[in-house]
């Protein structure tokens, strides 16, 4: 294994020496090996985890936060389906939109809903995000393939449905999450349709007769859920999804 000086990554990575101290002293994010002579040694995984802290720096994220992010990666990859989730990353960085759809497809075929949306397709997304040099358009791609198969999973459920909703997002603002949450509730045996745009303030009077799910992507604060309890009370069919 080939070991690098807090020198030779300094210049790599185009990181101050300084900097690289602090965020193993201070913050914890590193864990270089020591030599005999006590000088900090840098292996290419150690390399991988700096060039990462950077991009989530860079995207504004302030550094004593990065640490719980990385680990939250982490177990993604380790979960067991690293090796799917690194299939689907080649794809994308090869830029094949026909091999992703089928490979999604293909996935979709073996794999409930949950299982993919948890361990594989929502950690690829948040992997791209990582990856500034290719974050815009291999997210987008991703996205795209991902909507377009989510669609046609609800049109086929729906011959075999047996209770129907309207899903709806509330204060969230990633539809193509919102649409994966759609065809999880079909597996589930929901005939559901989407509200494309999410609502700041759902109206339950709007869709008379209809039975509301409302999808935050997130725990409802305390105003939701009063709010939630408060629709309930009057009468409307409405509950929360929480994934």
């Amino acid at each position: 294994m080939v070991f690098y000086s807090i020198g030779d990554v300094a210049e790599r990575c185009g990181i101050n020496p300084v900097t690289l101290r602090a965020w193993q002293r201070r913050y914890g994010l590193l864990k270089p090996q020591r030599s005999e002579g006590g000088h900090r040694q840098f292996d290419e995984e150690d390399i991988q985890r700096i060039e990462e802290i950077k991009r989530w720096i860079d995207s504004g994220v302030p550094v004593g936060k990065v640490k719980a992010l990385l680990e939250e990666c982490k177990v993604d990859v380790d979960d067991g389906w690293g090796a799917v989730q690194e299939a689907l990353l080649t794809i994308l960085r090869q830029v094949r939109p026909a091999r992703l759809r089928e490979t999604i497809e293909d996935l979709g075929c073996t794999h409930s809903a949950d299982i993919l949306i948890d361990h594989v397709f929502v950690p690829v997304r948040k992997r791209l995000t990582l990856d500034q040099s290719t974050a815009l358009t291999m997210r987008s791609l991703f996205d795209g393939a991902l909507l377009a198969f989510a669609v046609s999973s609800l049109a086929s459920a729906r011959k075999s449905a047996t209770k129907e909703a309207l899903l709806v997002g509330w204060r969230g603002d990633d539809r193509t999450r919102l649409w994966l949450e759609a065809w999880r509730l079909s597996q589930q045996g929901w005939n559901i349709d989407v509200l494309a745009e999410p609502l700041e303030s759902p109206r339950p009077e709007l869709f008379p007769g209809q039975h509301l799910i409302l999808w935050t992507g997130k725990p409802l604060l305390r105003s939701q859920q009063e709010q939630l309890a408060h629709w309930q009370a009057q009468g409307f069919a409405v509950t929360s999804h929480d994934a």
